[in-house]
């Protein structure tokens, strides 16, 4: 006879049949788990579905039926869910991250997810097998960057919700995404849009600079170069990390900076001062990333190397990315430059018709001599 909830809730120590191989067993101790007793190939096999009162009676029967269409199918159930078990996040994104990469228009698109995910959501999830990521795992990944990066938190759930269903398509795990944003976590979380006004990166003062730079130069590390170098250039952090020497002539130096790697997708020169040239460190090594990750070899240095650096530093309230709006306000409140150098040097595309047809050309040889002015700036004040 099939069981009834009453029945399993007062179920005594054995095994009691539900029907068609699913049956409850309970323990000389009380404890109850399901279990679906099946034959494929011959070969008999029990395979869990859980323990009660975790899994209701009508949960068990939906296990037990999704079982047996994959047995329908050929497929044996136990090797299915033991499959689940090997998969975890880290190599879910890591396989979703290279099946894209070939229809990405540029190897960017695959370095930023990696970062993102690498960042904030490895940390949390990246040993968690895909079958076992619930809500709350979601929630521990995104809380904590949601009210203070809302741009980046919501990259970020988009891109565990796109990991998590990639492993239910390779039937890694099943069920509702915890991931996905409509009706689910748009019920836990504010609005990414409705978080905070956009706030400007916090920038140290332009007067400060020198002083900032010489504790800077005083330390050592690959994190500590890599920010002298975004800062003498006003280039973005992004920009630096992922910098390789097939991009830097060193004769004339200059470095060229792809369309691929820039945000406005055009490719970007800069002129680089004798302080810019000494931050690349040497090129002897030869390896292909001027700033590669110390922990990591043939990696980029981590998006929050340079961040950690400023907190060591005791400059918690100012950004890397701030440092753009500190160039920015030194030449237009101490130099002569014309705007459009200005904006030039930080590869800001010009919005007004008439500057962007007076600046045909990209201004390398004044923006020289604005980054020269910059770097001494940058070793006197």
């Amino acid at each position: 006879m099939p069981l009834t909830a009453r029945k399993v809730e007062t179920a005594s120590p054995g095994k009691h049949g539900d029907g068609r191989g699913l049956m409850l067993v309970v323990k000389a101790s009380g404890a109850k788990s399901w279990v679906l007793r099946y034959q494929i190939n011959g070969r008999r096999r029990d395979l869990g579905l859980g323990a009660y009162p975790d899994v209701s009676l009508a949960r068990a029967r939906e296990r037990a039926l999704e079982a047996r269409q994959l047995i329908a199918e050929g497929r044996d159930p136990l090797n299915e869910k033991n499959k689940r078990k090997e998969l975890i996040f880290t190599d879910a994104a890591t396989a979703l991250i290279e099946s894209k990469r070939s229809g990405w228009r540029n190897a960017k698109h695959a370095a930023q997810w990696r970062s993102t995910l690498e960042s904030y959501a490895f940390p949390v999830l990246g040993k968690l097998a895909v079958q076992a990521i619930e809500t709350e795992d979601v929630l521990a990944a995104l809380r904590p960057i949601w009210e203070v990066k809302p741009e980046t938190a919501s990259r970020l759930r988009q891109r565990i919700e796109a990991v998590l269903d990639y492993a239910t398509v390779l039937g890694a795990r099943s069920g509702e995404n915890p991931a996905r944003w409509r009706g689910h976590l748009d019920h836990l979380l504010p609005r990414p849009g409705k978080v905070r006004a956009v706030a400007h990166f916090a920038a140290l003062d332009w007067r400060e600079i020198g002083g900032f730079m010489r504790d800077l130069t005083a330390r050592e590390g690959v994190a500590p170069r890599a920010l002298r170098f975004a800062i003498l250039t006003a280039a973005r952090a992004g920009e630096v990390r992922l910098a390789s020497w097939q991009e830097i002539d060193l004769q004339a130096k200059v470095w060229t900076i792809p369309a691929a790697r820039m945000k406005a997708g055009k490719e970007h020169r800069v002129p680089l001062s004798e302080a810019a040239m000494a931050a690349l460190g040497t090129a002897g090594a030869q390896t292909e990333l001027i700033f590669g990750s110390e922990i990591k070899p043939g990696r980029p240095l981590s998006d929050m190397s340079m961040t950690a650096l400023l907190r060591r530093m005791g400059r918690e309230r100012i950004t890397v990315h701030g440092f753009r709006s500190t160039f920015r306000d030194w030449a237009g409140e101490t130099t002569r430059f014309p705007r459009e150098v200005i904006e030039m040097a930080l590869a800001h595309q010009l919005k007004d018709k008439a500057e962007a047809a007076y600046a045909r050309g990209d201004l390398f040889t004044k923006r020289r001599a604005l980054m020269d002015d910059w770097s001494a700036w940058c070793s006197v004040s």
